[in-house]
């Protein structure tokens, strides 16, 4: 009985902290998937271009960089072609030392890492360009981590967040702005490369059993028992909050491409 209760609780706390991961993950992948067909029909084969320029190498550069702060070497990379039969864009390979656990957890890392890379730039791009509406979100975020419990209160101050981030950006006074055009241009081409690829999730896969495997250690010599249920909640509003802005753009890339198709008929 002590084995399946530990197997159980090792099984949900992994969950825990990469189901909001994963599920992010799925959906960027759909929204990239019909965003990149339906500019192919709207516009042609070349048009994914016009977006992988800039978001195909802020996605190869994020696996690169969590590779190499996971000690794993480089061996190739390619920031930008054109698609090839595959519709592949970039890649990078590297090598690893299959017997070192720090090496086979990072897996998981480099998977997912263009998710928050992406992230990180947007971020940085609202930081450059539209200050006062990141300033505004981080506040708005800052509240939502305020949660005790999981309640119907506690979603709609979550989702208040998406909504108000929506209401920042695309405030009337920011149409007048030279660079908001800028941000939305970068922010949606970042964004339409941000999900993962098949490589992406095999390589992801490895290292999610190697942290199922790790939190097992952890549980059966009694050294996880300090996580609260409570941080694990803030932790995953944390995750979703930015994880959402990903989404919102991913959506928007998706509209546009939509529209592109309708018009091109």
């Amino acid at each position: 009985m002590f084995i399946i209760d530990l197997f159980a609780k090792t099984g949900l706390e992994t969950l825990y902290f990469t189901g909001v991961i994963i599920l992010a993950g799925l959906l960027l992948g759909i929204l990239e998937t019909q965003s990149n067909r339906n500019f192919h029909k709207g516009l042609g084969r070349n048009a994914i271009m016009v977006t992988g320029i800039v978001g195909t190498p802020v996605h190869e550069l994020s696996h690169a960089l969590t590779a190499l702060l996971f000690g794993h070497k480089i061996t190739a990379i390619k920031l930008f072609q054109r698609p090839d039969r595959d519709g592949v864009m970039g890649y990078v390979n590297h090598a690893y030392n299959p017997k070192n656990i720090y090496h086979q957890v990072g897996n998981f890392f480099i998977g997912i890492a263009p998710i928050f890379g992406g992230l990180l730039v947007i971020m940085a791009l609202l930081a450059l360009l539209l200050p006062q509406v990141l300033e505004s979100f981080m506040g708005v975020v800052t509240q939502s981590m305020a949660v005790e419990a999981l309640s119907l209160e506690s979603l709609k101050g979550v989702f208040s967040a998406y909504g108000e981030l929506l209401k920042l950006i695309f405030a009337s006074e920011n149409f007048k702005k030279g660079r908001f055009y800028l941000f939305l241009f970068l922010a949606i081409c970042i964004s339409s490369h941000i999900s993962l690829s098949p490589a992406d999730i095999k390589g992801a896969f490895k290292g999610l059993v190697f942290i199922f495997l790790v939190l097992l250690i952890l549980n059966a010599i009694g050294l996880f028992q300090s996580i609260l249920a409570v941080d694990i909640l803030r932790y995953n509003v944390l995750m979703t909050s930015f994880l959402m802005i990903a989404v919102i753009f991913s959506l928007i890339a998706f509209g546009i491409s939509l529209i592109c198709r309708i018009f091109a008929r």
